[in-house]
Order: C-alpha cells, then structure tokens, then sequence
C-alpha cells in the first residue's frame, strides 16, 4: 500500500474530477483528520476529493484499485467512533457535495437521496410535503443520510420507531473495484433475494460507498407532550421503565439521566432536579389526543415505583422545557472537562444495573462518569470526563471505558448500540462476537475489498 510519507500522483484523478475536487493543502487536510470520537489514533489524508457523482466515486475506487491506495468514506465527521478517521497513506472520500434530494415520491412515501444530504435538508424537505423523515440522530442537523447509514444511527425517538435500517429500502453502493450496483428495493415489501442492503447499513464505509439511498417517509405525529420522574434511587427507575413497557405503553421519547448527569445539568442550567436525585426519567408521547391519557398512565407507574416527584407537562411550551434538560446533558458534561461518550445497550432488566456499575466503576478508578441513555431500549452513554493533556487522566478513561464495555458484555448487551465501532471499539468487537462470526465477517470483507483499501483498520483487524 502506499506509505504515508510519499508523494500520491494524484494527475489521473484531478483530470477526471477536476482541480477543486482533489484537495492537498495542509491546512485544509487537518480538517478532514478525524471524526468527533475522543482517544482515537488519526493520520491526515494524503488528499481529500470531492465526488459529486457516482461516477466520481467509481474513478476514485478504480484509481484506489489500480494504486493499492486506502480509502476512507466520510460525510459530515459527526461520527463517534473514529470510522472516519484518517489512516496512513490514505485518500479520504468526502461525500458532501453529493448533497441532491434526487426523488420525493408523496404518493409511495419514498425519498431518493445522495449521501452528503443532511438529516435535517431531508426532514424539512419532506416537511413541506406533509410527510416527516423519522430516524433522529442527536447530531441530525449536520449529521448526513450517508453517515446515518454507516452507522446504522439510532436516537431519541429509537424506542417507538427504531433506527436508521427500519428506513433504508434501497442502496446504490460503488464496491473497491469501482464496479456500481443497487441492493434492496423500493417497495414496501419484497424477499427476493438475500437481503444484501441491510449488509451495507451499519458497515461503516467497509465493504462499499454509498452513493444513493432510498428511504421510506411517514406521516408526523402529533406536537408530543412530556414529563418528567425524578427518583431516590436508579433501581426505582428502572422498574418504572420495565413496567411501563410491560403494559404495552411505547412512548415516542423515553430518556434517563443518573445523579451525576443531573447534578451537572443543575451546576450548569439551574433546572431544579436537586442534589438528592439519584436518577430522572423523561417521557414523551406524540398520540395527539390519546397523549395526556399516556403520560398520565406512566406518571402513575412511575409514582407506583417509588418517584419522588413527577412532573406533567400542559403544553407545548413545558414539554419543551422538560425536554431541553435532556438535550443540555452534553454540554453540561462537557463543562466538567472533555468527554469521551460511551455508547452500550443492555436488556431493559439489566438498565438500572449497567447504571449502577458504572458509577462504581467510576469511584474505583477514580474518575467523573455521568450516564445518559435512551431508557427505552436499554441504549446507554456513560461519558467518561477526561483531562487529554494528563496521561494518567487517559489512562483511568481507556480503563474505564474498557470496565463499562465488560460489564455490558456480562449483562448479555453489547458494546455499542448506535455509534458504531470504528477504531474506538475495535478490539472490544472481538470479546463480543462469536468466533466463527468474526471469521465469517471478515471472509465477506474480503469478498467485497480482498485489498483491505476501504476504511482499513476498522470494524475488523485484517487477518
């Protein structure tokens, strides 16, 4: 492959994407090094092209091929687990001037999309239209439908209408040898065939480029109403969490924080959850006139399992109070010192236990842990607050990360439930994948990319 310290010839691709589509200035490359993922390894990209069609990313496959030279897929670098990162010697494939709404079919409810295309350009798109696009990433306003789908993203609203693949029909994807194909269908239904775009959802840029997806829209809801539980103890909230969806109650938004998240959020906000809650419980139903009627049935379980104080929302205006809480998690962490955000889902018996662990963990190793997570399907975020000028602040973090990876693993979960795996959990993919599925996960690798140019180093070491 090519090394990283010598000069790419990179005359073949300018003269058939043009000069301002192959970047290699310094400045400029730094910005395409790496993703949002903290304690991630990067290299700077030899180059940075700018595809603005399939075409384009065929020529940079096929000129990938003929040179040995990696490729790294990237979209709007909001990822979490280092998947964009440069690698050495590599080209980084950048997707957002691939950024058109090809096709809005109101009568079949489908979207046909480029890659560069923001969750939000797609949402107000279909907006206009009547219709909603219903996957909500955190980061969905920068965040593109291509990422979306190589992280198989998930999100707030994940427990009543799932994650990104639920949505995916239909992929064009360029494999490493520059050949183009479409996976999957348009349709609704259809079973003809292996199910080869569910395949690449979730791959993160390792065994194709995505260069065209399409989509299936809805309806919107209801404007949502919400409230909010706070709790003596997490065990207490996780029997309300477990009895609610027992009674066959699916909120659209059912969110967790634990004492320290909430601590910080009142340091940070002056929300008023008080120094005494060890965990709040958000909840949001988007039934329309059906949604009093459900936050009341779960304010009363809530109240049943032992909350402290519950709070129901009147309007519009107070749920997005109620809501913004959650939404202040982040910054509120992030002011403690930078966070490294955790991302592991456990069975929703096991959620009040994961969150307990994690604050152990979190006093035995001596470091700042605050828990946030998606309640509803057990998907967590233990955020490890860390110093990355102080090596040993590093080291009790990669510590620490590795504890809460186990522990999940031990409550029959797994290590990442929406962000992806990256470079940040790699090795942590080999504790939880069976033997013979890993062999089999990298016997399709080599299938699609028998080079190891896309995305190398990821997801899967090389044999």
């Amino acid at each position: 492959m090519t090394s990283p310290n010598s000069v790419l010839d990179l005359d073949e691709l300018i003269a058939v994407l043009g000069d301002g589509a192959v970047v290699t200035d310094p400045d400029i490359l730094r910005s395409f090094t790496h993703d949002a993922a903290a304690l991630c390894d990067s290299t700077p990209p030899l180059a940075v092209v700018f595809p603005s069609s399939e075409a384009d990313v065929q020529a940079i496959m096929r000129f990938s091929a003929k040179h040995l030279v990696p490729v790294v897929p990237q979209g709007a670098l909001t990822g979490l687990s280092g998947a964009a990162n440069g690698t050495p010697g590599c080209i980084a494939l950048n997707t957002r001037r691939m950024n058109a709404i090809v096709e809005l079919d109101v009568a079949n409810r489908v979207a046909v999309v480029q890659p560069g295309v923001t969750n939000k350009q797609l949402k107000v798109a279909a907006a206009e239209q009547g219709l909603t696009y219903l996957p909500d990433p955190s980061s969905w306003e920068s965040s593109t439908i291509g990422g979306n789908i190589a992280t198989n993203a998930g999100g707030l609203c994940c427990v009543k209408y799932g994650v990104t693949a639920r949505f995916v029909r239909g992929l064009r994807v360029v494999l490493a040898d520059g050949r183009a194909m479409f996976v999957g269908r348009r349709t609704v239904k259809g079973v003809a065939g292996l199910s080869l775009a569910e395949l690449f959802v979730g791959s993160e840029g390792t065994l194709g480029v995505v260069t065209e997806a399409t989509v299936g829209l809805d309806f919107p809801a209801s404007a949502p109403l919400t409230m909010a539980a706070t709790f003596p103890s997490t065990a207490a909230a996780g029997v309300a969490v477990a009895r609610t969806l027992a009674q066959g109650i699916t909120p659209s938004l059912f969110e967790l924080l634990d004492r320290t998240t909430i601590r910080a959020i009142d340091a940070y906000a002056k929300m008023g959850f008080g120094s005494d809650a060890a965990a709040v419980l958000i909840a949001q139903s988007d039934t329309g006139v059906g949604a009093s009627a459900q936050l009341d049935a779960i304010a009363s379980i809530c109240t049943a399992a032992g909350a402290s104080e519950v709070v129901v929302a009147e309007n519009a205006a107070e749920s997005d109070q109620l809501v913004q809480a959650r939404r202040l998690a982040y910054p509120a962490l992030e002011s403690l010192g930078a966070p490294l955000v955790d991302d592991v889902s456990v069975p929703l018996s096991a959620l009040a236990t994961m969150i307990d662990e994690s604050e152990r963990i979190a006093e035995r190793i001596g470091i700042v842990i605050g828990v946030v997570g998606h309640a509803g399907d057990g998907n967590l975020h233990p955020t490890v607050i860390v110093d990355p000028e102080d090596p040993a602040s590093l080291d009790a973090a990669n510590r620490a990360f590795d504890a809460i990876a186990d522990v999940a693993l031990r409550l029959g979960g797994t290590i990442t439930g929406e962000h992806g795996v990256g470079l940040l959990k790699r090795d942590l993919l080999e504790k939880e994948l069976d033997p013979v599925a890993a062999t089999l996960q990298r016997g399709i690798k080599e299938l699609l990319d028998p080079q190891y140019l896309l995305n190398p180093g990821k997801v899967l070491r090389a044999r």
